[in-house]
């Protein structure tokens, strides 16, 4: 690398461009999808309300400049999923610079616009994410000029956060950390498992041990060897890439792995490592303008680096936070704890006039959180099912019941027919439930010989009422 450009990364920043657009295009689909249901106008927790009491300064949102409707929410999204698909395709590289950077623009105004006003459905770290990674993406340049080193080094930055306060995090945390047993209960417990997840939980207690000791290297140690020079940036990403692939293989986390990797991309360069094609023709570096806009932007990501790396410091380190409204220089981190014991709340309703001992009782079935046992999980990140992770997060404290909790259970007493889209499974296709109840439940996974008996991946014990067995309200 020279000060100016890194010829040698014109596949990285390629890659990274073109996935943070997949991405994109995956968060605006989920969007579209929930959003209307979760947060919308009639929503379990309506937006335009949250929109009403924060100011603009606080969270930057469309929304707040345009009176929110659902369907300018949809005009949003899909505009949104259009760029996106647009950029991933290569738009971005068959237009005048300045143009491409517009392009870039435009996803991460939109998301963020969704985002300041989709509340606890939108408090996730990888949101947060997205959107820093999709601001500095507008200053990695297009095909017209070579790859710019500032331009890959915010994104190494980026990457280097991501990681360390991941691990840092960690070792502060749960004391199952530095024992090196956490993973003998987080491939059972972690809030959406996966299609090989069970076999995860299954490998023998010393391998678990190598998992969590690899685990802590590569978050702890590794993140350093991305700032030093080629070719060890390269070799550190590559151990970051095959980490987190791993991680995509025993669990799904919407696409916080995936924008992880791409991140660590940009420490790549092909010309270091072997089996990558060779550059094309060279580009001319970047106009002055663009330079001194690039350096404009990396002043602003050393000052606002301030209190992600305070925080990183701190004894007292804070998971995930976004300390302003743009989502810049994010603070980062995953399972400071574990959970040893797996809680799933499970919607049922029964036909019968007498909800008591006598009545039949039926599940409604999510796409992602456990609930049939004998139901292989199923992949789905980078794809996020928001519905899905709340119900995971609602489980961990069951004695404290969400208010949105009784306002989904009333839609489907209701059979609306938007929130059943969310589901996987109505067991009353046609005439709603007499009631429904909140039921919660101990899962824990099948042994090999349990398994082979019964053809359940889970077993699970009935433990009591989140919500007891509640009618339609009138009205």
């Amino acid at each position: 690398m020279d000060w100016i450009a890194s010829p040698d990364a014109w596949l990285s920043r390629l890659v990274l461009q073109r996935g943070l657009a997949v991405i994109y295009l995956m968060a605006f689909l989920s969007t579209a999808r929930e959003f209307t249901v979760l947060a919308g106008e009639h929503g379990l927790t309506p937006a335009p309300a949250l929109a009403r009491r924060v100011p603009f300064r606080r969270a930057p949102s469309l929304f707040r400049v345009v009176r929110y409707t659902d369907r300018s929410l949809l005009v949003v999204a899909w505009t949104g999923a259009a760029f996106s698909l647009a950029l991933a395709a290569g738009l971005g590289d068959v237009v005048p610079l300045w143009t491409s950077m517009l392009l870039w623009a435009v996803p991460w105004a939109l998301y963020l616009s969704i985002v300041n006003i989709g509340g606890i459905w939108y408090a996730f770290g990888w949101e947060s994410l997205l959107l820093e990674a999709g601001f500095l993406a507008i200053f990695l340049g297009n095909d017209t000029i070579a790859p710019p080193t500032f331009g890959l080094y915010l994104m190494i930055w980026l990457a280097f956060r991501v990681e360390l306060g991941a691990g840092l995090i960690k070792w502060r945390g749960d004391h199952c950390w530095r024992r090196l047993t956490c993973l003998s209960y987080h491939h059972e417990t972690q809030p959406m498992p996966g299609p090989l997840s069970w076999f995860f939980h299954r490998l023998p207690g010393p391998l678990h041990r190598v998992e969590a000791a690899a685990n802590h290297v590569s978050q702890l140690l590794v993140p350093f060897g991305l700032l030093l020079p080629q070719p060890i940036a390269s070799w550190a990403a590559v151990v970051v890439v095959v980490t987190q692939l791993w991680l995509v293989l025993s669990g799904n986390f919407a696409w916080l792995n995936w924008a992880t990797m791409l991140l660590a991309v940009a420490a790549i360069h092909p010309a270091r490592l072997p089996l990558l094609p060779d550059p094309p023709p060279a580009r001319p570096d970047a106009p002055v303008w663009f330079t001194v806009v690039l350096w404009a932007v990396t002043a602003l990501v050393a000052v606002l680096s301030y209190w992600p790396v305070r925080n990183m410091l701190s004894s007292r380190q804070s998971m995930n936070r976004a300390y302003n409204g743009l989502h810049l220089v994010n603070t980062y981190g995953a399972f400071g704890s574990v959970t040893r014991v797996r809680h799933e709340i499970v919607l049922e309703g029964t036909r019968d006039p007498d909800p008591g001992e006598g009545a039949r009782w039926e599940a409604y079935e999510f796409h992602g959180k456990p609930g049939d046992v004998r139901r292989l999980p199923r992949q789905f990140a980078p794809f996020h099912l928001r519905l899905d992770w709340l119900m995971w997060f609602a489980a961990l404290t069951p004695s404290l019941p969400r208010a949105w909790m009784g306002d989904l259970i009333q839609r489907l007493l209701a059979g609306d027919r938007a929130t059943l889209r969310l589901l996987r499974k109505n067991p009353f296709p046609d005439t709603p439930p007499a009631y429904i109840r909140a039921r919660v439940y101990r899962y824990r996974y099948s042994t090999w010989r349990e398994l082979r008996t019964t053809r359940a991946w889970w077993q699970r014990t009935a433990l009591d009422d989140q919500i007891p067995p509640t009618p339609a309200t009138s009205g």
